[in-house]
């Protein structure tokens, strides 16, 4: 679930391993490019946060973050 937090969308996604964590961060690069909106996250190990804001809005939560934030789950099924 994502978690709206300090002009954040904001979900922890958990994998069996890093390869997995890694090719997901993989899917989600692409589909960052796909909708000209790029995330915040890291990774470790098999621990991948993202973090959502829409900087040229000031920084704050938008419909363009919730739109990635569904493509993002939508890879996941």
């Amino acid at each position: 679930m994502w978690i709206e937090e300090n002009n954040r969308l904001k979900k922890k996604f958990t994998f069996g391993d890093f390869q997995e964590a890694f090719a997901f961060m993989t899917r989600v690069a692409f589909l960052a490019e796909q909708h000209n909106h790029h995330p915040n996250w890291s990774n470790v190990y098999n621990t991948v946060e993202i973090e959502l804001t829409t900087h040229d809005a000031g920084n704050v939560v938008t419909e363009k973050d919730h739109k990635l934030a569904r493509a993002i789950d939508a890879i996941l099924i």
